[in-house]
């Protein structure tokens, strides 16, 4: 069997990697290390957003994978893409589904009262951007040229 394989930047999927890392670690500092929450003010106001945030997340997430199953574009972020999408979320954000995590994180934030989450959400997000999207975007810029670089100055990376 013989095939051409499309070339991988990269071996390991950080973006998943971080987010799981980040998660674990709000989670076992929490435990042993609990910081002070505003809870006791907003407690209330505090958990209806983390709900909303959570909800955003979810419609992130579908609209994203249903947008870029429609381009029959590849979900690997190590990946060379196929397409580039540019609709649904993508016309609001260049990085709908790194978006989705890091409100993942703030959004549990709220619910838990763990602050940590809250750290950890800015951490992880600066980290994907130096180990994910800043590769991901040279790749997209070098395979899509002017398209890529008039997508890039119309919309914004994070929000």
């Amino acid at each position: 069997m013989t095939g051409i394989a499309k070339p991988r930047h990269g071996i390991i999927p950080w973006p998943p990697v971080i987010y799981v890392v980040a998660i674990a670690a709000s989670v076992v500092l929490g435990m042993l290390y609990p910081l002070p929450w505003i809870g006791d003010i907003f407690g209330d106001l505090l958990f209806g957003i983390g709900w909303v945030a959570l909800f955003g997340v979810a419609m992130l997430w579908i609209t994203a994978i249903r947008v870029m199953m429609r381009a029959k574009t590849t979900f690997d972020p190590n990946a060379e893409p196929d397409h580039l999408v540019t609709s649904g979320p993508f016309g609001i954000t260049r990085n709908p589904m790194y978006l989705a995590n890091t409100l993942l994180l703030i959004g549990v934030a709220f619910i838990t009262g763990i602050a940590w989450f809250l750290l950890f959400a800015f951490l992880a997000a600066f980290a994907t951007q130096k180990l994910a999207i800043e590769k991901e975007e040279k790749i997209l810029a070098a395979k899509f040229g002017k398209k890529y670089r008039d997508y890039a100055k119309r919309v914004r990376r994070w929000i």
